[in-house]
């Protein structure tokens, strides 16, 4: 079971990075393992071409999977990305892009999970990203 939902884990990243832009992503659902969430088409976001860029998506999917970890183990703002892969398929046209998040293993020590992203109205995949983040062990963490 999550330990945080949604409005929760945005206002905990959002805290924990003041400077990211207030309207970059939202988190738009929370399950168990599972975090869905949406960047919104913003032209700081867009590479010489009109698309996407391929940093844009890489945050994407860190921050999506950075939702997943702590959304399972709680405000563990330690946890860190150790690993990422990203795949880019097509081109990312101009409009929100989607980030599905799903956790394949959750460990103590290692989280390792993969993010699905497509824009918004089409199921076709834009990028897939295998990540790895690394979890503190509990008495190194700020009380």
């Amino acid at each position: 079971m999550p330990k945080l939902n949604a409005s929760e884990l945005e206002e905990l990243i959002i805290q924990g990075f003041p400077d990211l832009r207030d309207d970059a992503w939202r988190i738009e659902a929370v399950d168990e393992n599972y975090v869905r969430v949406r960047m919104p088409y913003h032209r700081s976001n867009l590479r010489p071409g009109g698309t996407i860029s391929g940093p844009a998506l890489m945050e994407l999917s860190d921050v999506a999977m950075y939702a997943a970890v702590l959304a399972m183990i709680g405000p563990v703002m330690l946890a860190v990305t150790t690993s990422l892969n990203i795949n880019f398929m097509r081109k990312a046209e101009q409009v929100d892009v989607i980030g599905e998040c799903r956790l394949l293993k959750l460990g103590s020590r290692l989280a390792v999970g993969e993010v699905a992203m497509h824009a918004d109205g089409d199921d076709a995949l834009v990028a897939h990203a295998t990540l790895t983040y690394s979890i503190p062990p509990k008495d190194q963490r700020p009380a």
